[in-house]
Parts: C-alpha cells; sequence; structure tokens
C-alpha cells in the first residue's frame, strides 16, 4: 500500500516522503496514529509541487546570500573603543559592535555570523569573516580607532 507521511516516523521516513509499505502496517499503525494518509494522485502531485517550491526557494535564498556576500567581500567597518591615556583599551570589540557597524553601512547581518579570529583588544585593523550559510562567507577588514 502506498501513503504518504504526515510527520516523521523513525525508521521508515521523514513528512511528506511517500513510501509503499504492507497493507498492515499502514492500516494498524500509520493510518490509525494519523501518521500517514493514503497516497492519491492529487496527494503525490501535491508533494511534488511543494518540493519544487522548496527548492526553487532554497535556490533563490542562494542566490541572494551570494550577491550579499560579494558586495561585502573586502568592505572596511570602523569601530570606535574608549582608550585610555597610554592606549590602553577599555574592553574589547564585540561581533556586536562589528555587525552594528556594518547595519551604518546598510547591510542587515547577524552577529552570531561574524567570525572574529582573536578577541580585539587593540587598535589597528584586523580581519573577520561573515559566514552567511554553509559555503557562502566574506572577509572584512574591522578598523578599531579610539573613541
Amino acid at each position: 500500500m502506498k501513503v504518504i507521511l504526515k510527520a516523521d516516523v523513525k525508521g521508515s521516513g521523514k513528512k511528506g516522503d511517500i513510501l509503499e509499505v504492507s497493507d498492515g502496517y499502514a492500516k494498524n499503525f500509520l493510518l490509525k496514529k494519523g501518521l500517514a494518509e493514503i497516497a492519491t494522485s492529487t496527494g503525490i502531485n501535491e508533494i511534488q509541487q511543494k518540493r519544487k517550491a522548496d527548492a526553487f526557494h532554497k535556490a533563490e535564498n542562494l542566490k541572494a546570500l551570494k550577491e550579499l556576500a560579494a558586495q561585502i567581500n573586502g568592505k572596511e567597518v570602523s569601530v570606535a573603543i574608549k582608550v585610555g591615556e597610554n592606549g590602553k583599551t577599555f574592553g574589547s570589540v564585540t561581533t556586536a559592535q562589528v555587525a552594528a557597524a556594518l547595519f551604518e553601512l546598510g547591510y542587515e547581518i547577524d552577529k552570531k555570523k561574524i567570525i572574529l579570529k582573536d578577541a580585539i583588544k587593540t587598535l589597528g585593523a584586523f580581519s573577520a569573516e561573515i559566514k552567511l550559510t554553509e559555503g557562502v562567507s566574506a572577509k572584512i577588514t574591522v578598523s578599531v580607532v579610539p573613541a
């Protein structure tokens, strides 16, 4: 019997999968517990259309992230930090400060996506990486200046 899973079933498949299972398993377990529905031509068609739409949206999102990475790559952002009389900084530059500096340039980047190699506790220029998604990243320069 062909069924379409409505939820993830351990050992059988994930939600939206179309499976060929025994009649007893389908009637006594999957259908009874509401984990699946009998596969009809319209149901199968809906699943295929949904998969195509999801693939299209993922591709569009990836394309947009790649364009954003190309725009950001090589940019320099300036972050002001408090400095004492002898040039010693108070605290360190955080990813939230870098995200705020990028926001001022017109790029809305989540602070969790910004990776600083080491804690920035001195004045100068440092490199940082922005991982937008797996395989899509950009490198920027963070200039730390006295406030």
